[in-house]
């Protein structure tokens, strides 16, 4: 008698969508507002252009500062206009680090 192991693989989700961006807003609790750097060709002149978008995105730990370069991923829809949530933070920000140190200095 063997007994044989069904190695079915796991099941893989939906690939969610990623942009890098940096915050710009922490002012709503569990909440973060993320400015996302697009650069495109222009089709007709080639010239880089560049725009800018924000995204609101969902910070469970509200660990994310002001200045940090963050990246947030696809998620259902939490709010009104929430989409997305922190995935990671990339690089801290010394804006945010000056602020808290002035904040225990101030203590």
């Amino acid at each position: 008698m063997t007994a044989t192991l069904d190695s079915a693989p796991a099941p893989v989700g939906a690939r969610r969508n990623e942009k890098v961006g940096q915050v710009v807003s922490t002012k709503m609790q569990k909440t973060i507002v993320v400015e996302v750097e697009m650069r495109k060709a222009h089709a007709k002149y080639k010239r880089i252009v560049r725009s800018t978008k924000k995204f609101y995105a969902h910070d469970e730990q509200s660990s994310a500062r002001l200045g940090d370069v963050v990246r947030i991923r696809e998620t259902r829809p939490l709010s009104k206009l929430k989409r997305w949530s922190l995935e990671e933070i990339v690089r801290r920000s010394t804006l945010g680090q000056i602020e808290d140190a002035a904040q225990e200095a101030a203590k």
